[in-house]
């Protein structure tokens, strides 16, 4: 039998009934089983302070010997490396006493020809029977004392061209340099600071008041803003915020606070001496923390859904362990769910 016009139109309405009623029906199902415990959980108060970027070891470039500053290589904001060498210094004397070692040392070369020469001779004579043995000990002796004054000699020079070399100041450690204290063609004199290097390990040092000292501790967690985050009220950064460990905590109080460092890892590209906003653990407490998902805002109001489908108002608080910290409103056991489950009350409040 050939299906007529009429009846495939209301085989196909009654197929698109069954699909929406089953997309509800699925829907609602769902809405059911998405549903949150309300239950205490402990929290921290975070203190929003400020840490300065400061390098672990700062040290210092030196001249090893007295003289002029004749080249200066580096420049503040530099990045050296360990053995990188930042300035040269020379003594006008080191080069006039290499020269003057030199031609003595011609000399006494010149003069230990001519006694080999001589040795040479006497040598011949003594086997002839010409020259006596004491001739021949003293020519052999004045060759001995000659080779070793030349020997002595270079021995000098060694020593000169070495103070020479200590001219070059290297830099002790990797890092970045923070000040140079000299200028080209001044006068310095042996161990002055040509300049001052921040070791390549950077922290972040924390100044808590000192009623803060009996909560803070080594190994401490804290949250730390993304650069240049300075306002307290910064939602952005909030989002943003690094984990840092507390390294060390000091036990002198600096003017009534205590003095902390944390270690951050990226901290290279800041300045030094540069502030950042850190939230420190100053005591924790009780309270009710939700997914946000779970609160909707009407008329300037916050309000939830219970699993019975009570819809009730809550007084939220700040975002806390990636949820919303809820101040007034619930009750420890409360079920919370994302959209009411249909019943009676809301199918009426629905043809009202």
């Amino acid at each position: 039998m050939i299906p007529t016009l009429k009846s495939l139109s209301a085989s196909l309405r009654y197929t698109a009934q069954a699909i929406i009623l089953f997309t509800l029906l699925s829907s609602g199902a769902s809405a059911e089983t998405t549903s949150h415990q309300v239950k205490p959980q402990t929290v921290y108060d975070l203190k929003s302070v400020f840490a300065s970027v400061q390098s672990m070891d700062v040290t210092q470039g030196r001249a090893r010997i007295g003289g002029t500053l004749v080249e200066l290589l580096v420049d503040e904001g530099d990045i050296v490396e360990a053995g990188q060498k930042l300035a040269l210094v020379r003594d006008a004397k080191q080069k006039l006493q290499i020269a003057a070692l030199t031609s003595k040392l011609r000399s006494l070369n010149a003069q230990l020809q001519l006694d080999k020469t001589t040795l040479k001779r006497v040598s011949t004579l003594k086997k002839s029977g010409k020259a006596s043995q004491s001739e021949l000990d003293k020519a052999l002796t004045k060759v001995d004392v000659v080779s070793a004054d030349i020997a002595a000699l270079k021995l000098d020079q060694a020593v000169v061209r070495e103070s020479q070399s200590q001219g070059d100041v290297f830099a002790p450690a990797r890092g970045r340099v923070l000040s140079v204290k000299v200028t080209r063609g001044v006068v310095v004199m042996p161990g002055e600071a040509i300049a001052d290097i921040a070791a390549d390990s950077y922290i972040l040092r924390l100044l808590l008041p000192e009623r803060h000292a009996r909560f803070i501790k080594k190994s401490d967690t804290v949250l730390v803003a993304e650069r240049g985050m300075l306002d307290i009220n910064d939602e952005t950064s909030q989002s943003t915020r690094r984990e840092g460990i507390v390294s060390q905590v000091y036990p002198e109080l600096d003017n009534g606070r205590v003095v902390a460092d944390v270690k951050v890892e990226g901290l290279g590209d800041f300045f030094v001496g540069e502030r950042v906003r850190v939230w420190v653990s100053t005591d924790k407490r009780q309270t009710y923390v939700i997914p946000e998902s779970y609160i909707h805002r009407r008329y300037g109001l916050s309000f939830v859904y219970l699993s019975d489908g009570t819809e009730i108002v809550i007084q939220p608080g700040s975002k806390l362990n990636g949820g919303m910290e809820v101040l007034s409103g619930l009750h420890n056991g409360d079920t919370l769910v994302q959209r009411p489950t249909p019943g009676p009350a809301h199918a009426n409040s629905a043809g009202q």
